[in-house]
């Protein structure tokens, strides 16, 4: 992963969708736009992970998995500090997790 988060639109609806496609989801339509996300977001839901899913997770327990709901429109799941809480301002960063980089958010005052 690079250290920015990505999502696309689509021109001919508008839907927003996170996971890359060839096409949109909501109307089909070929080529969506790629566009880079402002990381600012709202924690939507929260998950304290207390035993590792993988060997490879197993030095990271216990981890915060969050849903957050993202600026520009979509929701994603991603990596974030322990003490968040639903309705928690969030910003994203990238850290190392297990061997791979991946998005993690923090709170902000903002």
């Amino acid at each position: 992963m690079s250290d920015s988060i990505t999502f696309q639109t689509c021109d001919a609806c508008g839907h927003i969708q996170y996971f890359a496609r060839a096409f949109c989801a909501a109307c089909g339509a070929n080529d969506p736009l790629t566009r880079t996300a402002s990381g600012v977001g709202v924690v939507y839901a929260t998950s304290l992970v207390h035993r590792a899913a993988t060997p490879e997770t197993r030095a990271e327990v216990p981890y915060m998995i969050v849903l957050v709901d993202a600026a520009e429109g979509f929701r994603m799941m991603a990596h974030g500090d322990k003490s968040l809480t639903i309705g928690d301002r969030v910003v994203a960063t990238a850290r190392d997790f297990a061997g791979h980089r991946v998005p993690y958010f923090q709170r902000t005052s903002s």
